[in-house]
């Protein structure tokens, strides 16, 4: 079944674009949830005119996120954790106690923006990138020490 997507979709595309799709998945999920709308004529109109709007909302957002990201630029987060022998951390540090501590810099950040492809488990300096917009990710030094 082909599709507009009304939304961005993980794995499947972006707003505006024209997809096909399982019966079944546009039925249950994507229309239900207003992800995406059949693909007609009609709708293909009414979606280019929304398009404009979005593509200005979009540019703002993105040239924020750039903001953001040039004030995050060289910052360098250092956490102090219990650890235990072979420099190992007794449990993790998780993307809230990230967040916090860019929040602590002055950065106001989501933690689902931050991107933690791993747990942090071990002493030592480590990087972390941070999705600020589709198009702009910036990389946070994260240091993590002993504490006493």
């Amino acid at each position: 079944m082909k599709v507009i997507l009304t939304d961005e979709i993980k794995g499947l595309g972006h707003r505006g674009e024209t997809v096909t799709v399982a019966a079944g998945y546009a039925r249950n999920f994507l229309l239900p949830k207003d992800l995406a709308l059949p693909a007609t004529e009609g709708n293909k109109k009414k979606l280019e005119q929304q398009k404009l709007r979005y593509d200005a909302k979009v540019a703002k957002e993105k040239d924020q996120a750039s903001e953001v990201a040039r004030a995050m630029e060289g910052i360098t987060l250092v956490l102090r954790k219990k650890a235990g022998e072979h420099d190992t951390l007794y449990g993790s540090v998780t993307s809230s106690e990230l967040a916090d501590a860019l929040a602590a810099k002055g950065v106001t950040v989501d933690k689902r923006r931050i991107d933690l492809e791993e747990p942090i488990k071990r002493l030592g300096t480590h990087t972390v990138h941070v999705k600020l917009h589709r198009d702009v990710t910036v990389g946070v030094t994260v240091e993590v020490q002993a504490s006493n």
